[in-house]
This record gives C-alpha cells, structure tokens and sequence, in this order.
C-alpha cells in the first residue's frame, strides 16, 4: 500500500458520507471510513442521526464536520419504518444542499440501511457527483427474516435495493458474500464492487487490565457486544443463559449495546429468573466497553441462523479477536470466515450446544489462550483496518480520476431501473 497521503485523486477533493441507523462516530466503520479518507487529505461530511450520546446537532471531530439531524422514533415495525426514514430523506435533502452550497462534493458515500440514500444521490449526479453504495446490510433478507414471507413489501425491498445499485458507480462489499449478490441481483460488474471488510483498529481496541467487579463476584464472566434487536439472538443466548445457570451458578454475562429490543430482552431476563446474572449495560463510551469485554472470559455471538446473518460479517466478531477472546457462535458462513479457528461453532438453533460450549471453553483455559491467541494473530495479521483501509482509498483514487483517465472508465455505468422478483 502506498503512503496514505499520496492518492493525489482524492486530496483536496470533498466527501459526503450519509447513514441513517446510527450516529457517527458511533458507527466504528463509517468513522474508521471518514477518518482514513480525511488523513489522505480529503474534505469530509457526515450527515446521521441524533441519537442517546450523540445529540449534538453540528460539531467538527477531527477534521470532519458531523451534521446530525432528529429521528424521532427508532422504528420496529411498518409504521415505524415510514415515520423513521421519511423524516431521513426530509433531512438528507436539507443538509446535503446546505453542504453542497457552502461547499461542493465531488461524492456521496451512502451506508445502508435503508436502500434510499439513492435518492439524495442521483439529483447531484447532474452536477457530476459520484455515488459510493457502501453495502453494510442486504435488507431485502433481512426483511425475510423478521416477516418470513415474499411478500410485496420484499419485492420493494428488492426493487429499492436494485434502483441503488445501478445509481451507484461504484460499490463497496463488506464481504465476498456482499458482492456476489452486488454482481448477481444489482447487476454491478465485478469490476465496480471492492470488498473492503470492517476490519477493527487495533488502537482503539487495546488489550487493558479486566475488572472483576463485572464478574459480581463470580468466577467467569461471558461478554456480549452489539446491536440488541430481533436478529440478534439475545434470547437465545438467555435461554443458553438458563441452562447454563440450571448446573452451575458460577457464571455472569455481561450485554453491551443498545437497540429497538433492549427493554425487551432486560423484560424477559427478569421473566426468566436471569436479573443477576444477566447485566445489560446499554450503549456504553469506549473505556467502559473495553473494560467489560477485557474482563470477559469468553464472548458470544448468538446470531439467528438467517440468511441475512449467514451472509453477513458481523463487527463484533473480529472485535473480540483484537481482544483475544474465545468466540462462541453458531455455525454461519461468514461468521466461520472470519473467526475459523478462534471460535467453537454451535449447531444452529440448537441452545444446548450453545450452552454446551460456552462451558467447555469456561472449564479449559488453555484452549481459550489458544484460540484468543490464534484470533489476535489473524486480525493483526489480515483484518485489522490497517489491511482494508488500502482498498477503499484506492477505490476513491480511482473514482474520483481526471474524465480522460482510462482508469475511470471502469466506474462509469448506465443506470438500469429493473428489478426480478424471483428471488
């Protein structure tokens, strides 16, 4: 890899960067993306959501100017949705012309969900701005997961997510799985898809002394990061949670993350005899996280067997690898990529194998050293951000040529508006 300050295409030049489901720097990707593109000497702009922690509506963090705009309901059903992204589009407009006045951009960076960031973008494609598809969830199977049907809603679902990929010139997969659909149903050519995985920065993600007062006294504590929602299989880790307590009483777990179904699952911790032993801790600053997850002896990721889960590469996993922990998952397809040999993998659905395992590494401290070594090791070594952040400035660098180049006619595409419903 060259040294970042040397894409002479991308200095100088100016960066929208939209997403909607979270708030920035909160998002680790989007602020490990708008950090690496403003150290190459681009311009960057966020525009995102205000959220719990992240209330300001402007503020410049090093370097990058954060526009947050109000959300006034976190969806979790149709409703929801409508109210949540509508308000979204309304507020892309306003601060995307407000930005694009004071300064244009010569590229809007779109992170879904949802499939309608395209929207913004293809209005300014007439004043030659580029639209970068940053594909962080393949929504029309996450649609499938939480209704389970075909529905029409998933055929639109399909439609918005075909209409984004061909506004996009360029597309960035966060997995070989991500881009495989970009090539199939988006119609993309390989050529325009760049996988650029999300891979953790090791000096945030330091390893520091644990604290045992997460433990509650206990001997072992088993640690969770991430969003607290239906697919995210935190009641399947409390029935795993059940069982475990149900032998041994030695255990505590820790939850970190917030989410549509936080209250939910603290409820039905509490139903299920689980309140002391079953920490929520919510959206926690990045001191505390580190301090719970450097305690843990072991950390989970209870993911539903979905194709979206299948399919998808999910942050924590290769965050508990920078820390050296021991992984607990069931077996999915990109889940086994990215840990292979640092985690035990659970038969799907299957809660005592789950509950199984988690005890097995428990009682055997050596093969957690080993597999949280092993993990470290490949992180360090292939995954960490150090390895990805190349790709998506060469990406940029490319994109964003003088016309004549004969590089930049790989990104140039028509738009194409149809969409198959047999998938």
């Amino acid at each position: 890899m060259k040294p970042i300050n040397q894409y002479e295409n991308l200095a100088g030049k100016h960066v929208l960067i939209i997403v909607e489901n979270l708030p920035v720097p909160f998002d680790r990707r989007v602020w490990q993306e708008a950090t690496t593109l403003r150290e190459a000497g681009a311009e960057v702009s966020v525009i995102c959501p205000r959220m719990k922690g992240y209330t300001t509506p402007f503020e410049q963090i090093d370097g990058i100017d954060v526009y947050r705009h109000p959300l006034p309901v976190e969806a979790s059903g149709a409703l929801g949705y409508l109210v949540e992204y509508g308000t979204s589009i309304f507020w892309w407009y306003w601060y995307a012309i407000k930005i694009f006045a004071k300064k244009p951009f010569q590229a809007i960076h779109g992170c879904n969900p949802p499939d309608l960031i395209f929207t913004v973008a293809l209005p300014f494609k007439l004043f030659g701005v580029k639209y970068v598809f940053d594909h962080h969830d393949i929504n029309p199977e996450f649609y499938l997961a939480k209704f389970g049907k075909k529905d029409f809603f998933y055929r639109l679902m399909l439609l918005f997510e075909r209409l984004t990929f061909s506004v996009a010139n360029v597309s960035i997969a966060t997995n070989e799985s991500y881009k495989e659909i970009a090539i199939r149903r988006g119609k993309m050519r390989p050529e325009d898809v760049t996988v650029v995985r999300s891979g953790p920065k090791l000096d945030r993600l330091r390893i520091v002394p644990g604290n045992d007062t997460f433990k509650k006294g206990r001997k072992y504590l088993v640690g969770y990061l991430g969003t607290i929602c239906e697919s995210e299989g935190i009641d399947l880790l409390l029935e795993a949670v059940q069982k475990i307590k149900a032998k041994r009483q030695d255990v505590q777990f820790a939850i970190v993350g917030g989410g549509t179904s936080l209250e939910i699952m603290k409820q039905l911790s509490a139903d299920m005899g689980l309140a002391d032993y079953v920490d929520f801790y919510g959206r926690v600053p990045d001191d505390l996280l580190l301090e719970v997850l450097n305690t843990a002896d072991v950390c989970v990721n209870p993911d539903k067997p979905t194709d979206m889960n299948n399919l998808s590469t999910m942050n924590k996993i290769m965050e508990y690898m920078a820390l050296k922990k021991p992984i607990v998952q069931f077996d999915l397809k990109e889940g086994r990529f990215s840990a292979q040999k640092a985690s035990l993998y659970a038969i799907p659905n299957d809660i005592d194998d789950f509950a199984s395992k988690i005890t097995y590494l428990l009682d055997n401290a050596k093969i957690r050293t080993e597999m949280g070594e092993y993990g470290y090791q490949r992180v360090a070594n292939e995954l960490s951000w150090d390895h990805e952040r190349g790709k998506l400035l060469r990406l940029y660098d490319r994109l964003l040529a003088p016309a004549f180049s004969p590089e930049k006619q790989s990104v140039e595409r028509p738009i194409q508006a149809s969409v198959s419903v047999q998938e």
